[in-house]
């Protein structure tokens, strides 16, 4: 989009690429590539162009496309970039000044027809467990950090004058303004999405009960934001659809808890054998599993610490979970481990039969891959309840605070005799002789909600963003 608004612009005013490569000091075909889309510009590089084309940066991000020619390319090139369209085995189509703007149309909805069509078929839950987990082994071979969002963060950071302790409502305001957008709080949104952006408009929608200074106000915005400085596109498919969201979340904590600050104090709080989570909570303003997030992204990267997260609910069933420290997390035969259930032994289950339950739970645990210590809160704003948890192998707990805790458990699972088989004795007491009745999960035979977006009612969200428009 940026690249199609820079040629619109340079055409436009009769400019060369030669010639605007001479006033922003770049080599022509270095141009070509940023208006091809087969390169990314630096902010400064970005603030130069839209210098010489006489305009702002916040005229370079507006995502609406400059012409219909310009929206129809962009729709093309999504399109052959898109797995579905590649399974047709057909060569790469060049919008050139030659092919009609009919000749476009009638491409470019006759994909959306067969994307459409192919979309039918609802996300199987089979299929969905094999992405996630596809994707989690993607984030441990990284040690979950992405250092070119961690880029895009630094520079929008760079471009409102933000470093260092919790992000203020007026920075937030500024940050939407440089990418084009205003917020707006609004009491009714529709009830399937956490956020709505016009971009035809340049507005963001969110629920009015969430001020521009709470806590999940600034998540939703930023999560929003990341999305657009990520150049985003409809995603084609599930495991794509995961992804962003993946990316999103990570720019709004990189935003919220800038590298350079974070990693300072986690630095010293590491040469201090002092590290907690708890202090980037404090320090930036954020929700502890925000938090629990950041440091999964700075640990191995900058302290040298290989860990785990896992958010879970009373019934010890994992609803997140990440790990590059070889802590036995149960899976299913995909690798799957979202909706699998934890041993009673670890932390995350033994906080909730805590008599300090909402006093940070630390604890010792020995599995079959090791000891490991961890640190668990309990979300007790939740309904329901969850519990948020971060460890490290036994070598690496002397950095933490808590090391020094007492609690330590045995866990089995997932080799041997553990919480989940019942005691012998009781087997030959009862086996063959019960019958239960399960509490019916119909969801599991279920498929996944279909369309671009799951479970977001594109029917209600449009009819929104008339009213809306309507109104201003």
């Amino acid at each position: 989009m940026i690249g199609q608004r820079i040629r619109h612009l340079r055409v436009e005013q009769g400019l060369t690429l030669a010639r605007l490569g001479e006033l922003v000091g770049r080599q022509a075909p270095y141009l070509s590539q940023i208006e091809n889309g087969k390169r990314e510009t630096t902010l400064s590089l970005l603030g130069g162009i839209a210098s010489a084309l006489g305009t702002d940066v916040a005229g370079l991000l507006d995502p609406t496309p400059p012409s219909r020619r310009a929206e129809l390319e962009i729709a093309l090139r999504r399109a052959q970039a898109d797995p579905l369209f590649r399974e047709l085995g057909l060569p790469d189509l060049q919008p050139s000044a030659r092919l009609p703007d009919e000749a476009l149309e009638h491409i470019v909805r006759l994909f959306a027809e067969l994307k459409r069509q192919r979309g039918v078929r609802a996300q199987t839950p089979e299929e969905a467990r094999k992405t996630n987990a596809a994707l989690r082994e993607e984030m441990r071979d990284r040690g979950n950090y992405f250092p070119a969002i961690e880029g895009l963060a630094r520079d929008a950071l760079d471009a409102v004058g933000h470093r260092d302790g919790p992000l203020p409502q007026r920075k937030l305001a500024d940050l939407a303004r440089h990418f084009g957008f205003t917020v707006r709080p609004v009491q009714e949104l529709p009830a399937s999405v956490r956020s709505l952006v016009d971009q035809r408009n340049g507005r963001i929608y969110i629920p009015q009960r969430d001020e521009l200074d709470s806590r999940s106000a600034r998540t939703v915005v930023l999560q929003t934001l990341g999305h657009l400085a990520l150049g985003h596109a409809d995603p084609g498919r599930f495991g794509e659809f995961l992804r962003q969201r993946v990316e999103a979340n990570y720019f709004a904590g990189a935003v919220l808890m800038p590298e350079d600050a974070a990693v300072a104090r986690l630095q010293a709080a590491k040469e201090a054998r002092d590290l907690s989570v708890a202090e980037l909570e404090e320090l930036f303003g954020v929700s502890y599993e925000m938090a629990a997030h950041r440091f999964t992204n700075l640990a191995t990267r900058h302290l040298d610490i290989p860990v785990h997260f896992v958010r879970s609910d009373a019934d010890g069933v994992i609803w997140k979970a990440y790990e590059n420290n070889g802590v036995p997390f149960p899976a299913d035969p995909d690798g799957a481990i979202e909706g699998q259930r934890l041993c009673a032994q670890w932390a995350t289950r033994q906080v909730f039969s805590s008599e300090e339950k909402f006093d940070l739970h630390y604890q010792y645990t020995d599995t079959p891959s090791g000891t490991y210590w961890c640190v668990t809160y309990l979300e007790g704003d939740r309904e329901p309840s969850h519990a948020i948890t971060v460890g490290a192998r036994f070598a690496e707990a002397k950095y933490f605070r808590g090391r020094d805790t007492r609690r330590r458990s045995r866990s089995r699972c997932p080799e041997g005799p553990c919480c989940r088989e019942p005691d012998p004795q009781l087997v030959q007491k009862w086996d063959g002789k019960v019958w239960p009745s399960p509490r019916p999960h119909s969801h599991v035979l279920a498929a996944l909600p279909a369309g671009t977006f799951p479970g977001v009612d594109l029917a209600e969200a449009y009819a929104f963003l008339e009213r809306a428009e309507a109104a201003e």
